[in-house]
């Protein structure tokens, strides 16, 4: 089979099977392991629209398949496909290294294939990619579906003139072109995001289970999620989400939501292949009261069976939580307050205010039903003291109390690693905010992914704390909220131990690794390979459970039943669709952007 296009999800370090590194607690807090394996959801919108015009996309997840088979031949997988087109996400900026290197064996497998960028580090970072000779184009922007699809046309064509599309980089005859981001949609409900349709489909019509899946142990735990909204009406300072980050960056002025009615059809989509939570990815209450009471009604009147989870930007009075109660059967609630501090809230923009306020609205959450509350807090925020991280601790007992010790409060610490995010107030006014950067470049980035430990892949310091005191106030917090978890019953002493001994050889390893990086270069490559093992076994949940940041849920999958009619009538779908476009009711060539 001939793709169109072929998108390729990188691991953070390509050769991460090989090199020693300690990765420490950086992907502690979210689903992904360390190599952040789960590809962004833009990925599978990409595929969903160009396959509406009949075009063959597949999604091939690189990370994970290096991931779960320890001799996965990467090379020997490209080289046997045949497309016209590879595109590899730069979304997340820890995938620096990989990406590059992805790159870099795609067009030495396939010289003459185009290679395309995307995702928000692509676009800050346009102009440094296109410099490498194995990418020929950058698109940019935070919605890339129509201008990629206009690319796709003309490279079809033979086209080699490209200066109308735009939001894209590219290069003609020695010489750099970048077209201005004029593409910013203010309408989200033309494209599915995450394109969950186009996933199961392309598992059937593909004849491939294990290239698209989005992380490992997604078919043991299989997450979804909704993006809500593009763009932000917060402007926290360590955010590459936050207003001025999506301003400078993608040209996006303001915030546009997702319809409540394509909301709700895609919660119904999911609950038929799934009975796993549903995370909806940033604050509903973004998009107004009108917004919120149209989601909700909508929500009552759905036969709901899955838990819904929410995220919280700002406090919330006791009167949204009896409308969630009283429209969704089971619902969770996350809130990152990055620290007990009152005023760095405030500084740093997240949850902007009084401690009062928040212990409130967990009240509320516990009052009306909330099946669990994760709070979240950050060891490297602007302003933030070493001894104001471990008051963070002290505040999740205060907490905890107020709230007569309920078991459904779940408190977790993370370092804000490996690097402040490209386009945030911080990232672009360092000075301004206190911090200190080690790295501006994009191959400065890289070769800091590849470090042997995760205390020099910090991209920062601040004022307040330098990277020895954000690595041990991480990890000092960390052991106080183990003690405080197991004092409170919020987990058990098997679970206690493993955590206590492994944040005990994290801390070693940190030592260990500063004495080895001292040595003459052949003795320390020896050095770093004797402690290699020892190392892997303490790179992921070292600062808190495995299964402490999974919802409940008793039933995953609807059944593998419904997967396949679900299946069989996406690729029916996809037939007609391919009829309409072999009759000209639907041409790829007639897109425009106005």
């Amino acid at each position: 089979m001939i793709y169109d296009l072929v998108l390729l999800h990188p691991p953070t370090v390509y050769d991460f099977r090989k090199e020693m590194i300690f990765t420490g607690p950086i992907s502690d807090v979210v689903p992904s392991s360390p190599v952040f394996e789960m590809y962004p959801i833009g990925l599978t919108s990409i595929g969903d629209y160009l396959e509406r015009y009949g075009l063959k996309v597949k999604i091939i997840n690189i990370a994970n398949r290096m991931l779960l088979d320890p001799n996965f031949d990467v090379e020997k997988k490209l080289g046997k496909i045949k497309t016209k087109a590879f595109g590899i996400d730069l979304h997340w900026l820890p995938h620096a290294h990989g990406s590059v290197e992805l790159a870099k064996v795609v067009k030495k497998l396939h010289p003459n294939v185009p290679v395309i960028f995307g995702g928000l580090s692509s676009t800050y970072f346009h102009k440094e990619l296109i410099e490498y000779p194995y990418i020929d184009f950058v698109m940019r922007g935070d919605t890339t579906e129509k201008p990629l699809l206009m690319l796709l046309n003309r490279l079809e064509n033979g086209q080699k003139e490209f200066a109308s599309i735009p939001n894209l980089t590219w290069k003609k005859d020695g010489e750099y072109h970048f077209n201005p981001i004029t593409y910013v949609p203010d309408d989200l409900d033309e494209f599915e995001h995450p394109g969950y349709r186009y996933v199961i489909r392309s598992v059937f019509k593909y004849r491939n289970l294990l290239d698209p899946l989005p992380y490992k142990g997604w078919l043991q735990y299989p997450n979804t999620a909704l993006l809500t909204s593009k763009g932000c009406t917060y402007n926290c300072l360590i955010c590459g989400g936050s207003r001025t980050a999506y301003d400078l960056n993608c040209n996006r002025k303001r915030i546009v939501m997702k319809s409540p009615q394509k909301m709700l059809n895609d919660i119904a989509f999911i609950q038929r292949f799934s009975r796993a939570p549903i995370f909806l990815l940033n604050d509903i209450r973004q998009g107004g009261p009108d917004y919120v009471e149209e989601f909700l009604t909508g929500l009552k009147k759905m036969e709901l069976k899955n838990e819904i989870v929410f995220e919280l930007f700002q406090f919330a009075d006791e009167k949204f939580f009896k409308k969630l109660q009283d429209a969704i059967p089971k619902y969770s609630i996350e809130l990152t307050l990055e620290t007990s501090d009152e005023d760095l809230r405030r500084l740093n923009g997240k949850l902007p205010c009084s401690n009062k306020k928040i212990i409130e609205t967990l009240q509320h959450a516990l009052n009306y039903g909330c099946a669990k509350i994760d709070l979240f807090f950050m060891v490297g925020i602007p302003g933030q003291t070493y001894q104001s991280a471990l008051n963070n601790i002290a505040f999740c007992e205060e907490v905890h109390k107020v709230c007569n010790e309920d078991p459904r409060l779940a408190y977790f610490v993370a370092p804000l690693s490996p690097f402040l995010d490209p386009g945030s107030p911080a990232f672009e006014n360092p000075e301004k905010y206190g911090y200190k950067k080690f790295y501006t470049k994009l191959e400065e980035f890289r070769k800091a992914m590849a470090q042997p430990s995760w205390k020099y892949m910090l991209s920062y310091e601040t004022e307040q704390m330098s990277r020895e005191e954000i690595v041990k106030g991480t990890y000092d917090s960390a052991l106080l909220l183990n003690q405080f978890k197991l004092k409170y019953g919020l987990i058990d002493q098997a679970a206690y131990d493993d955590i206590e001994t492994k944040i005990t050889k994290s801390l070693e390893f940190i030592d260990r690794i500063d004495n080895i990086l001292a040595l003459p270069a052949a003795e320390r490559e020896a050095g770093l390979a004797e402690i290699k093992r020892e190392v892997l076994e303490v790179n992921r949940h070292s600062i808190c459970g495995k299964n402490e940041l999974k919802w409940e849920t008793k039933k995953l999958y609807a059944n593998f039943a419904s997967l396949t009619v679900i299946g069989m009538e996406l690729l029916l779908d996809e037939m007609v669709r391919n009829v309409k476009c072999q009759f000209g009711k639907v041409d790829r060539y007639k897109v425009t952007i106005k």
